[in-house]
């Protein structure tokens, strides 16, 4: 046990640092956050900052309200979409494949489950660390233009970030067991780098989408782990534009910016969010799991045919 333990850890470290090292692959995983920060201080910045000021009318509110609600909501957006773009790019199962160093680990005395458990390992560190990264700086911005964050809105969003990161680490080793080919891999992260943040309510609110849309989103554990980190990122600013509006208004821009959230009419707590999310989680947890049994007991059975 002590063995394999060991073997984990320099594993994983290794892992790690591969990733780290190899410039471009650090480069494509910051594709999407560098995208969204570009689209945000180009076009949506103010586009938001309009829609908040039509649904207050006449009423008058501190421009450091209005500037860190919509900070907030950039960063809500950008970690939402990192926690999974970033898990997607940063594995480095596909790349040993690619460079045939897997077929090296199949001769040495390692576990086939400790070396799946170092890449799901390592990427999930890694992913973490570059949404770290990005954490640090949304709270600097928002320190700068309006930070209404409080002890307990931060740590939401760090398990948010480790359960959201999670799932999208183990989800990428699922697809990264049936690939072998960089071209696959490339398309992949462009796929889900260019569509998730769509269809998770990330790049725009889900209240804009055609109702087809909205009812899909519902079923997303992506979707949850979003409306979470906007939580996180909002309830302070919205705790404190209740002291000068009224509920109603409250209201309107919690439920425009997808603060709140219903299914299907019925709201959904932040509790029961978290639950879907772990759920989702534990779930393709199994698959993996699953697919690893499965690929095992195949190769027992070929090498003992080929006996």
């Amino acid at each position: 046990m002590r063995s394999e333990l060991k073997k984990l850890y320099y594993l994983t470290s290794r892992n790690i640092k591969l990733y780290f090292k190899d410039k471009m692959t650090f480069f494509v995983s910051l594709i999407t956050p560098l995208i969204l920060l570009i689209l945000f201080i180009t076009f949506l910045n103010s586009t938001y900052q309009s829609t908040i000021l039509e649904i207050i009318g006449d009423f008058s509110i501190d421009d450091r309200l209005i500037d860190g609600f919509t900070g907030g909501w950039l960063f809500s957006s950008v970690l939402s979409v990192s926690c999974i773009t970033v898990a997607f790019c940063s594995g480095i199962m596909i790349i040993d494949k690619i460079n045939k160093a897997n077929v090296d680990f199949v001769v040495t005395p390692i576990k086939k489950s400790t070396l799946q458990f170092s890449y799901v390992l390592s990427n999930l560190f890694s992913t973490m660390i570059v949404c770290f990264v990005l954490l640090i700086i949304g709270l600097i911005y928002l320190s700068f233009v309006g930070f209404y964050l409080s002890f307990v809105d931060i740590l939401l969003i760090l398990v948010n970030i480790f359960i959201t990161s999670l799932f999208g680490t183990i989800l990428a080793n699922i697809i990264w067991s049936f690939t072998n080919s960089q071209g696959v891999m490339s398309g992949i992260c462009t796929l889900v780098s260019a569509l998730y943040g769509f269809i998770c309510g990330a790049y725009m609110p889900i209240n804009t989408m055609g109702s087809a849309m909205q009812a899909v989103t519902a079923f997303l554990p992506g979707t949850y782990s979003t409306i979470l980190f906007r939580q996180g990122f909002l309830r302070g600013t919205l705790d404190e534009m209740s002291n000068t509006l009224p509920p109603e208004m409250i209201d309107g821009i919690a439920t425009g910016f997808d603060y709140n959230f219903s299914f299907f009419g019925a709201d959904v707590s932040t509790l029961t969010m978290f639950l879907v999310v772990l759920g989702a989680t534990l779930i393709l947890l199994g698959v993996l799991k699953l697919i690893s049994n499965i690929r095992l007991k195949k190769k027992v059975t070929k090498v003992k045919t080929i006996q």
